[in-house]
This record gives C-alpha cells, structure tokens and sequence, in this order.
C-alpha cells in the first residue's frame, strides 16, 4: 500500500501586486484528515487551496532567497521520504467553480468520458491516447458517480449539477491523497447534493483526505473533523469540528429567520398594474433540446417573482427568455411592454439589468473591475470604447456600495469568486434598471454579504424595481417576494414563493 501524501505550510504568504492575500501561515496536514476552510470572501480560502495544490507559489520573504524561501514554507511527505513538487502535484485534486467555469470561458466541449479521463493526466484537456486500463478506470467512476449516461454527452451540454458530478469523478479517477473542494456544493439542487454526499461518503470510506471550503453549515461534507477559519489572509484558529461550530454558520445564514417569514402573509400581487412582460403559448428549446412548453405567463411592474426548480429544469433558460438571449419557438409569443415590434432587442436590455454564474465566465483579465461595472450601462462584455464620466462614476458609486472601490483597478480573476459575484451586481445596477434578473445572486457569498445583498435587494424592491430571482435555498429570498414559479418536467407551476421553495427541496 502506498504511503499517502502529509503536506505542510510554516510561514507561507502569498502576494497578488502590492497586497498579501495569505501571510504567516502554518498548517500541518496528514493523511486521513479532513477539513472545513471558513471565512469571508476574499479571506484567502482559494488562495490557500491553490498554495496546497501546487499552483501557486509561496511569496519569498526579503531575508531569504527565492528557492530556500519556497522550500521552507511549502514541503510535501510520503511516510519518511520528502516529495518534490512534480511528483506531488499529481496526488492532489481540485474541484470548484472556478474549473467549472473554465470549459465555458474557452469553449472546451469534450465528451464527458474525455473529460473524466483528463484527470488522470492532471491537465485540462485529453492530450494522449487513454490506455485500456485507464478506460476500466473511467468507466468504473462512471459508474461510481451514477453518470454512466451521461459518458458520451457533450461537457457544455449539461445541466449545472451533471457538469459538478462530471468533473468530481475527474477529480476522483485518480485515486488523489488530497481532494480540494472548493464550495462544490453551490448551485446544486438537494438531489445533486445526496449524489455528491454518496460519492464523498463512498470516498470517505476508502479514507480519502480533503478539504472543503464552506459559507453555509449544510456545505460541510459529512465526515469533515476539522476546521480551519481565515480572516484577512490570516489564521483565525484551527481546531476540531464541533457542532456549536456548524450551529453559529447555520444561524448566520438567517435560516431561522426565513422559516419564521414563511408564517406571514405574503404580499398580494399588483392585478391593476401594467404588464411588462407577457408570454402566451411559449415553447422554448435550447440546443435543440425542450426546456419549457405551453407557458403562459405575465410580469406586471412592482410585482416580485421567484423561481424555483431541480438543476436542469430551465430556471436559467426562463431568465435568459426574459432578458432576450433566447426566443419562444414559432407559434408562441412575447410582449415586451415599450419595444415596438422589430425593435432592436437593445434597447429592451438596458433596462434590465441580469446577472448569473454564467456570466461571471465571460471576462477577460485584461478588464478592470470598473470596467466590468461600468460595462452595466451598455449591456455589454467590456467596453467598446471609453469610459465617460457619467460610466465611471455610476461604477464608483456601485464599487463603494459593495465595498469593492479599493479593487476597482484590479482585473475580475483577481477577485475571489464572491467578491467578483459582488462586482456583477454592481454592474447589473449600474444602468437603474426597472427589472432585475438575477440567477442566483447570492452563490459564492459569505453569510454578511448574503445578508448585506438581501438588504440591498429589499431597498430596490421598496423603489419599484421588479426583481426575479431564481434560488435553491429559501434563505437566499429577500423579504417581499410575492409569487413563486416553479419549473418542472418542462412545465411551470405558480405558487406563493415559499412554497414553492419547500416543493423543490422535497422533490
């Protein structure tokens, strides 16, 4: 039996430009342990990941050089024996949204067989003949994963949730030390969450190590015995995982507040408002696949809708119909309340503003956060030209709303994966929309800024801005929504919001 791998950090920093993201940390590691990362966005979670996997390098301190400063910060142990960084690097896997996002930023399009078999040689893409050993691997992980459907499906033809289940038996093919999860359960449905809790509990068997970063209590994989909290690129404390710890994430998630809010009355829908959106007879399909069919349905101004629904069952797409990336089949029909018939589809979207993890894929490094912000006023991916002073203060004025103004000269992938969640709200309220889609709005955030956001929300909702937003969790809702419209096997269903939020967790 091979001896697997203990890492160990003593003193390790990393610096991004002028600011230390990690500083003086000290973490020892051995085989078998499993681990919860907390702490809030931009705290150094997935920067310390990165620094365990091998991916990014220690800083070097002044006093030392360069190769003797990495060599005592970062060091890797099999048994007695010391393991370079090449040999190590293969014995570490990494899953997150991140990764999830990369085969959507370059178009990367594999079968899910090729994708899975990538990860036995640890690079992003098949770059060698599988042998017939490695392809009873495959298939074995597959099968252990229940996605042996699924094996000669296109990766970007997925739902969200096959696409997280696809890349975990990637990360699994081949048989890793370490499993670095980076908030693998965000977006996912209860389904997809019980298969991803069976894989991790299949793995938990076999002894597997790992370490999963968290912003809510029921994204701690079951088994985890350890917990290490960062504030500010710094240790806060690491420790043991008690149930008091799991308590006081839970309640700073306002979970407990959401179930009281379900006992209110509801508001009433505004029947003598003006429609702003009306769909009659719409059937949508997307790659030529059916998503919703038959759906009647109308948004009048002021009023507040959720949408709820299993991953796969078009809550994405829905929004997508609204804003005008997509089309109703031929028979069915959309109003839009002022745009004309034939009019550019244009000037519809700047006045809804959209956000959804998708979009957090499709920026460039080489745009500043302000110009992502500022971008919100066009519609646009960047900025065609430059920045007016009207576009640079509306960015501003977001940025310090967010507290992101001291990032603004910063690229987007500099951002950890909420602060740059944060920045495209900014950039979605950067033209005053009248209408708000958001997909998902709060995924990546720490419970401060999910509470901070919904409050943010709640005040839009009291300035006539109508929000849809499509959720998992019950606690992501703020305060106001009136109707819930829940998506399934291609039909949708009205219902008050909570109810609908109850029905989807029970399906």
């Amino acid at each position: 039996m091979k001896q697997r791998l203990a890492v160990s950090l003593r003193g390790a920093g990393v610096r991004r430009g002028n600011k230390w993201v990690l500083r003086g940390i000290t973490w020892e590691l051995r085989p078998g342990e499993r681990w919860a990362l907390l702490g809030e966005n931009g705290a150094g979670k997935t920067q310390l990941l990165k620094l365990l996997s091998g991916d990014t390098w220690p800083t070097p301190t002044p006093a030392t050089t360069e190769r003797s400063a990495r060599a005592a910060q970062r060091s890797y142990r099999a048994g007695r024996d010391a393991v370079d960084l090449l040999d190590a690097k293969p014995r570490i896997a990494y899953l997150g949204g991140e990764r999830q996002d990369k085969y959507a930023r370059y178009g990367w399009n594999l079968r899910v067989r090729d994708v899975i078999a990538s990860g036995l040689h640890g690079t992003d893409l098949l770059l060698s003949e599988v042998s017939r050993e490695q392809a009873r691997r495959v298939t074995s992980m597959l099968r252990a994963c229940g996605i042996e459907s699924l094996a000669q499906r296109r990766f970007l033809s997925l739902s969200y949730g096959e696409k997280r289940l696809t890349l975990l038996a990637r990360a699994l093919v081949q048989d890793p030390d370490w499993l670095l999860l980076d908030e693998v359960y965000n977006g996912l449905d209860l389904d997809y969450r019980r298969r991803i809790d069976a894989v991790l509990g299949a793995a938990l068997a076999k002894g597997q190590s790992w370490i999963a970063t968290a912003h809510r209590a029921a994204d701690v994989p079951r088994g985890t015995r350890s917990v290490l909290t960062l504030s500010g690129g710094r240790i806060r404390h690491a420790k043991p995982l008690r149930r008091t710890d799991l308590e006081r994430l839970r309640a700073s998630a306002d979970e407990p507040a959401v179930m009281a809010r379900r006992g209110s009355r509801q508001p009433q829908p505004l029947r003598q408002a003006p429609v702003l959106v009306r769909l009659t007879d719409v059937d949508l399909y997307v790659g030529y696949r059916a998503v919703l069919r038959g759906l009647n349905w109308q948004l009048r101004r002021g009023e507040h809708w959720s949408v709820f629904g299993a991953n796969g069952a078009g809550k994405s797409s829905f929004l997508l119909l609204l804003y005008g990336d997509l089309f109703p089949a031929l028979g069915g029909k959309i109003q839009r309340a002022g745009l004309a018939a034939g009019a550019p589809i244009s000037t519809w979207k700047k006045r809804v503003g959209y956000v959804s993890p998708e979009l957090q894929t499709q920026y460039a490094a080489e745009v500043s956060v302000l110009e992502l912000v500022a971008s919100g006023r066009h519609s646009s991916i960047g900025l065609a030209q430059a920045m007016s002073s009207a576009d640079a203060a509306a960015a501003r004025r977001w940025l310090k709303f967010f507290k992101l103004l001291s990032v603004a000269k910063r690229n987007p992938r500099e951002l950890s994966y909420g602060q740059l969640r944060r920045a495209l709200i900014a950039r979605a309220m950067a033209a005053e929309p009248g209408i708000l889609l958001l997909d998902e709005p709060l995924t990546g955030l720490d419970p401060k800024q999910r509470a901070a956001t919904k409050r943010l929300l709640e005040r839009l909702m009291r300035r006539q801005v109508t929000l849809i937003i499509a959720v998992h969790h019950a606690e992501d809702l703020p305060r106001g929504m009136m109707r819930g419209l829940r998506l399934h096997k291609r039909q949708a269903h009205i219902e008050d919001s909570y109810s609908a939020t109850q029905a989807t967790a029970s399906a």
